[in-house]
């Protein structure tokens, strides 16, 4: 009779009947692992070694700052004319000029104020920004009222913290900013 040879499946076999085989493996494969990394690190120290550019002309001092320089610059000539407010800015002014000397200064104050409050102040004072008072509300403004309309106006003329002289338009005249406080003082009252 014929010998029978029991062949096995190297697959089959149990993993822990050869623990030495399956520490051998690990090794191996964490050196594999180790060596893969070093030669990466090394391939890209080398291609950045190879891209010095301390002899390339587009790195000179001179290229370089023109790469960085503002492509527009803003000159402004001290000895050009002031600019004129646009033709519908002239009607504020001709009616703050007019209502004085009608002796109507609240009507000055709801007509010329509110249309240079509405251009220039509500941007601030509408929703508070920076620590500026609301539109309307007297608790913020009531310390500032106390403290009298001419120190009112010379802070709105003048600035104050973060609100620029005439609230960051030069343009408008001190019988327009003066206006605007009287509008938003009325309306805090």
């Amino acid at each position: 009779m014929a010998e029978h040879h029991h062949h096995t499946d190297p697959i089959e076999e149990n993993v822990d009947s050869h623990p030495v085989k399956v520490a051998i493996g690990v090794v191996v494969g964490a050196l594999a692992l180790v060596v893969g990394i070093i030669l990466m690190a090394q391939l890209a120290l080398n291609v950045y070694a190879d891209r010095s550019r301390k002899g390339d002309p587009a790195m000179s001092p001179q290229a370089v700052e023109k790469r960085i320089a503002p492509v527009a610059t803003l000159a402004v000539d001290p000895n050009a004319p002031a600019p004129t407010p646009p033709a519908q800015a002239a009607t504020p002014v001709a009616q703050v000029a007019a209502a004085p000397a009608a002796g109507a200064p609240a009507a000055a104050a709801g007509g010329a104020g509110k249309a240079t409050f509405d251009k220039v102040c509500t941007a601030c004072h509408t929703a508070g920004v920076a620590g500026a008072p609301k539109f309307g509300d007297k608790a913020a403004w009531a310390p500032r009222i106390a403290q009298g309309k001419d120190a009112l106006y010379n802070s709105a003329l003048h600035g104050k913290n973060a609100m620029p002289p005439r609230g960051g338009m030069a343009s408008l005249s001190d019988a327009d900013v003066k206006a605007a406080v009287d509008y938003m003082v009325s309306a805090a009252k």
